[in-house]
């Protein structure tokens, strides 16, 4: 397979060659079209030499013709024959029927062809006065000059020349450039190869560069960057981009696979040590029944976690089916709400629901149920016991926006970028060893609901401050906004133990 700079080489001298006998072609056609106009200017101006003969010898009352044989004619005296004599070329002069004189390249040519001379001559009239007429070894332009009267019974004068001379002096320089094409094509091939080979150095080295990224554990390393705006240092910082992507990546599914196999390692530890102590102690005994209660719960949190996993994964490929219809917030909201209350009086909390917005969306009513879900038991989860949690949802232009808002734990400014990513947990705050469960997947999964329905989900928060969870989705078209939702009355939350 050719590389770039011989493709580009032979490109460049097609073009050349190709321009070239364009310009060559061109040049012999108007240099041709030139010789033929010069040719039948001085071709006319032969034409008016015999014609000035003749009519000065017609102002001195001098006999233009006489008749010296009567088989033969009349004819031209022989003063004005020895003056047209000296006149170059061909030279014919006739009265309406007859040739009065004929010039000595005339009576030189063959029978033939003087006679098709002839025949083109007296074709000609005062509307047609210059022709070509081809001979057997040649090809003439004739012009003829139509006398008015003064030159006695002379009708025409008619002078021609060869049209071989224009075409001899074009051929020449055709050939010539000819000639010298093929030296300056390959001259100018030579130049373009070198030239494309500098051009295309820089692209030498960044196949270099992009092939000793042979595996994730190199992809810290970059392009160098390129001098100037060409398309070659734009080509460098959009490789250095996708670089910078892939190494993302890569970090991120080396993280996400370490966490997952930490996520499923504990779980798989607590539920073999327990089935090992449900069998020692006897399927009837009180330990034995605890060993089966523990087993039972990690089993059900690994499946919560695999189907977790299931979901992202779906997502990632572009599975993630959604059954659209129309979905109204109120009802969807006050579902949440009671959950959120029933968390809330188990936690110690409060948990307020503010006025509700009617509002209307297209989505899934499962997903948006779970997205509320997550971000409830998140605010739960993480607020104190005596703490508040809050739900209200409010229209925004064409947005419905539901927020969560809890006085708990809060997050530091610096984890706020990664509270969406998968598995991330703040430290202690956010570990099961500080008595909170969940892997880390709960806000993932819901950013990805939100986006899916052509939403966002947006944190702010403050650590030992609370946080405030803001879903926005775009209301379904044409849908009607009704009356508002009365007011839910706040519910006390249990008192503490």
């Amino acid at each position: 397979m050719a590389s770039i700079r011989s493709r580009v080489t032979a490109a460049y001298a097609l073009a050349l060659g190709g321009t070239m006998l364009a310009f060559a072609l061109a040049l012999w056609t108007a240099r041709r079209a030139s010789v033929l106009r010069d040719l039948q200017v001085r071709v006319a101006t032969l034409a008016d030499i015999g014609h000035l003969v003749l009519t000065q010898a017609g102002m001195q009352n001098t006999p233009v013709v006489v008749t010296t044989d009567s088989m033969r004619g009349p004819e031209l005296q022989p003063l004005l024959r020895a003056r047209l004599d000296a006149v170059p070329g061909y030279l014919i002069v006739t009265d309406s029927l007859r040739a009065l004189y004929l010039s000595a390249d005339v009576r030189a040519l063959a029978p033939d062809d003087a006679a098709e001379l002839l025949r083109a001559v007296m074709l000609f009239t005062p509307e047609k006065r210059a022709a070509t007429v081809t001979l057997a070894a040649d090809e003439l332009l004739m012009v003829a000059r139509f006398e008015d009267g003064e030159a006695g019974p002379v009708r025409r004068v008619v002078a021609a020349s060869s049209v071989g001379a224009a075409e001899f002096i074009g051929s020449e320089q055709f050939k010539v450039l000819v000639l010298i094409a093929p030296l300056i094509v390959l001259l100018s091939v030579i130049m373009a190869y070198v030239i494309t080979g500098r051009a295309l150095r820089p692209v030498d080295e960044i196949i270099s560069e992009v092939s000793a990224l042979t595996d994730g554990r190199s992809l810290h390393r970059r392009l160098p960057p390129s001098e100037g705006d060409d398309e070659l240092a734009r080509l460098s910082d959009t490789l250095n981009a996708m670089i910078a992507r892939l190494e993302q990546s890569f970090s991120g599914l080396r993280r996400f696979t370490a966490d997952a196999s930490h996520e499923l390692k504990t779980p798989l530890t607590v539920l073999r040590a327990d089935i090992e102590r449900a069998m020692t102690a006897g399927p009837r005994s009180t330990e034995g029944l605890i060993a089966l209660e523990e087993a039972l719960q990690e089993t059900a949190r690994m499946a919560d976690l695999v189907d977790s996993l299931l979901t992202l994964a779906r997502a990632d490929e572009g599975r993630f089916d959604l059954h659209r219809e129309p979905v109204a917030l109120v009802p969807l909201v006050r579902d949440v709400a009671e959950t959120a209350q029933i968390l809330g009086e188990d936690a110690g909390l409060t948990v307020r629901v503010e006025p509700l917005e009617a509002a209307t969306v297209m989505g899934d009513a499962l997903r948006l149920r779970q997205l509320c879900l997550n971000l409830v038991t998140n605010a739960v989860k993480y607020t104190a016991r005596g703490g508040r949690v809050e739900l209200s949802l409010t229209r925004r232009g064409d947005t419905a926006e539901f927020a969560v808002r809890d006085t708990g734990i809060g997050i530091a400014g610096a984890d706020l970028p990664y509270v969406f990513d998968r598995f991330w947990r703040a430290d202690r705050a956010r570990s099961r060893s500080a008595g909170q469960g969940g892997v880390g997947l709960g806000l993932a999964i819901s950013q990805y609901i939100a986006h899916a329905h052509g939403g966002s989900i947006t944190v702010a928060s403050r650590l030992g401050r609370g946080s405030t969870f803001t879903v926005s989705l775009p209301l379904a078209v044409g849908a009607t906004a009704g009356g508002e939702a009365p007011p839910e009355q706040p519910r006390a939350a249990a008192s503490e133990d």
